[in-house]
């Protein structure tokens, strides 16, 4: 009897110093924060590039102040055409009290460009392909509504004595804008399009977009009370919101849509048991492959039963 048994296998070299998770990959981790950190600057230049083009429209409306007042009056009397409804309706319920109307005041000074950086932070961190798509949308609206700023110069409800509407962040406080002839950072004849509105409305479009349940409808509350609050503190005229939306719609529409999770191809699950599939034996041609049933007798049965009597 042979007893004796193959030699195993040569023994594979395993390096037993310990691997420091910090130091698995040098390049991999040093690649990592580089490219977060080039991301960061293209970001940062991006926003500088719309600043400066910001200032360059208000130096370049700087003396257009007459042009603005007679085409801030010439929107007032085309919405009273539309008969869309007053902005001075929507102001006198904040004038009734000192508090509403600062609360709105807060809101137009201190909640349009925290709430769309806390947004796109969210959205660079958590949904990158959803941050690009809003980046690249706000940046296509801002640029597009200073071109209309330069070209159409407007002035707001706030300063075109025929609406008859109340400058409330002068009256009540907080005041965003000084004198217009003395403002050099900020550009007051540039009312049309409102990107309080549309920068509010992309926001509400892409939290209900990537949110899940039912309560994300509710952001949808941010460019409603953010129209009500452009209008009621007479910064606004209703147009200066439906042309905003109406650029932002024709931009979302030109851009392609966000990259979608992709799903699991559809399959067994892990832990499931696949029953093996058995295929039957061909027939054999003929009466002899063919099973009786054991209720049915053959003739030689019926011959070898006994005659039945009477």
């Amino acid at each position: 009897m042979d007893t004796t048994q193959p030699a195993p296998p040569p023994p594979v070299a395993v390096d037993a110093r310990p691997v420091d998770p910090g130091h698995a990959d040098p390049g991999k981790a040093d690649a990592r924060p580089a490219g977060a950190v080039r991301r960061a600057v293209r970001e940062l230049i991006l926003v500088a590039v719309l600043f400066l083009a910001y200032k360059a429209g208000r130096l370049a409306v700087a003396g257009r102040s007459a042009d603005a007042q007679v085409n801030g009056e010439r929107i007032w009397w085309f919405e009273r055409l539309l008969h869309l409804p007053d902005e001075a309706a929507v102001q006198a319920p904040l004038l009734v009290h000192e508090l509403p109307v600062r609360l709105a005041n807060c809101y137009y000074a201190y909640v349009h460009f925290p709430a769309t950086a806390l947004c796109l932070i969210w959205l660079y961190l958590r949904h990158p392909a959803h941050y690009r798509w809003m980046r690249r949308a706000l940046a296509a609206l801002t640029a597009s509504a200073l071109a209309l700023h330069v070209l159409v110069p407007l002035a707001p409800p706030r300063m075109t004595a025929l609406t008859g509407l109340v400058d409330t962040g002068r009256r009540y406080g907080p005041a965003v804008y000084g004198p217009p002839e003395a403002d050099s950072l900020s550009n007051q004849y540039a009312a049309m399009p409102s990107l309080h509105v549309g920068w509010a409305v992309a926001v509400a479009l892409v939290l209900v977009t990537v949110t899940a349940g039912r309560w994300r409808w509710l952001w949808l509350a941010h460019p409603v009370l953010t129209l009500l609050v452009v209008v009621g503190t007479g910064n606004h005229y209703w147009l200066d919101a439906v042309v905003a939306v109406t650029l932002l719609g024709l931009i979302l529409a030109a851009l392609p849509c966000p990259d979608a999770p992709r799903r699991p191809p559809a399959g067994p699950a892990p832990g499931a048991r696949l029953r093996p599939h058995v295929v039957p034996a061909p027939r054999r041609p003929g009466g002899a492959a063919r099973r009786r049933s054991p209720r049915t007798p053959s003739a030689a049965d019926a011959r070898l039963r006994p005659p039945r009597r009477g």
